[in-house]
């Protein structure tokens, strides 16, 4: 890293201090969703001040003044003065990303990362000393299960949806357009693990439509269908299912709004039946989750039930082969290690298991943003 420093930064590491202070800018932004800044903020038709905002969310002025300014600092939120008095407002980046109103919102993402995924990493020390997830440390639940960790109750199973959710407002249309996948007349896109310890549930989602059949498999995003309509808009003349565990579809179409796309949503579970017939196998952030044996174990069963001219697609944050990048994929794999009992892969990786459990012409594609996909065929 020296090398690539310059002298005023060795005199003094700003760069570094920046680092340091990354946890920091993290909490500001969580907090600011959590206390409903950026809501209020969308709702007002008037710059707000300090002391109006503090009212109505109910907070200290002096707090709400300070968060207010160092989010104006990291050019989230605009100031103006008006006799005396700052008056803020959102920017066109909060407005969009950061308030529930939105239909890009990254409210829920935010919201589990803070509540679930800040506590975690708390503990990130110990899960490299230990090489295994921290849900016993951080929340009292066994690490061999962490699905049933992340499924512990409604709360919680919705917070892990809604982040499912968000990830595919950003990547969905990138991913499932990586490829041409309108020759594949039923697509099917499997889960990961039930909440009940050592089963395994299955997620497919299915498009409806005129003359082709798409179904979607996903964990947890396609239970809310996000990934599912991204599907459905791509291949209009495709039919789309989400199928799931009853209580995740449930609370899928009680609490997850549903677009007027054709998505029908169907009850099951996967590992204790049978797959259901296919010609593409969508495994969306699934692969990563589990150690090389149980990936080849459940990619084996889908080339055993895949349809010849069949294939799989995965959407994974894809590793550089030299492993030192992109920096996004090297968190994530970090993260996989605190949360789950996985790993952010290479693409030769995913390319050896997909070719051990029989598939081949494996293509790679990069989409530039947070997760890329891999198609290979039966």
């Amino acid at each position: 890293m020296a090398e690539h420093l310059s002298q005023s930064e060795l005199d003094y590491p700003f760069k570094l201090l920046e680092y340091f202070n990354g946890f920091r800018v993290s909490k500001m932004i969580f907090s600011a969703c959590e206390l409903g800044v950026f809501d209020l903020l969308l709702k007002s038709q008037d710059a707000l001040s300090a002391q109006h905002v503090a009212q109505e969310l109910g907070t200290s002025v002096d707090g709400m003044e300070r968060l207010l300014d160092a989010l104006v600092g990291i050019e989230i939120l605009e100031v103006e003065r008006a006799d005396g008095t700052a008056l803020y407002s959102s920017t066109d980046v909060a407005n969009l990303y950061l308030a529930k109103g939105s239909a890009k919102s990254l409210h829920d993402m935010i919201i589990y990362r803070s509540q679930t995924v800040y506590p975690l990493w708390n503990n990130l020390a110990d899960a490299i000393r230990e090489g295994r997830n921290q849900y016993e440390k951080t929340f009292g639940l066994p690490s061999a299960h962490f699905f049933q960790a992340i499924y512990r109750s409604e709360e919680e199973m919705l917070k892990f949806m809604g982040i499912m959710s968000c990830h595919w407002v950003l990547d969905g249309h990138d991913v499932v357009t990586a490829f041409d996948l309108s020759r594949f007349q039923k697509v099917v896109d499997l889960g990961g693990e039930d909440s009940r310890p050592s089963t395994l549930a299955a997620r497919c989602c299915v498009v409806g439509g005129c003359k082709k059949s798409v179904l979607c498999v996903q964990k947890l995003p396609g239970c809310t269908g996000a990934l599912a309509n991204e599907m459905a808009r791509a291949y209009p003349a495709s039919s789309v299912t989400v199928f799931d565990l009853p209580e995740v579809v449930e609370a899928a179409q009680k609490h997850f709004k549903q677009e007027d796309s054709g998505v029908t949503f169907q009850s099951g579970d996967f590992f204790s039946g049978e797959i259901p017939s296919a010609d593409l196998y969508v495994l969306a952030r699934v692969i990563h989750d589990w150690p090389e044996e149980k990936c080849l174990a459940l990619l084996k069963k889908i080339y055993e039930t895949c349809k010849p001219g069949g294939g799989v697609l995965l959407v994974e944050a894809l590793l550089f082969e030299n492993r030192r990048g992109p920096i996004m994929a090297q968190i994530f794999s970090l993260n996989m290690l605190v949360q789950t009992q996985g790993r952010e892969r290479t693409p030769s990786e995913y390319t050896h298991m997909l070719n051990k459990s029989g598939f081949r012409n494996v293509q790679v594609c990069r989409t530039g943003k947070s997760y890329d996909a891999i198609l290979a065929v039966r």
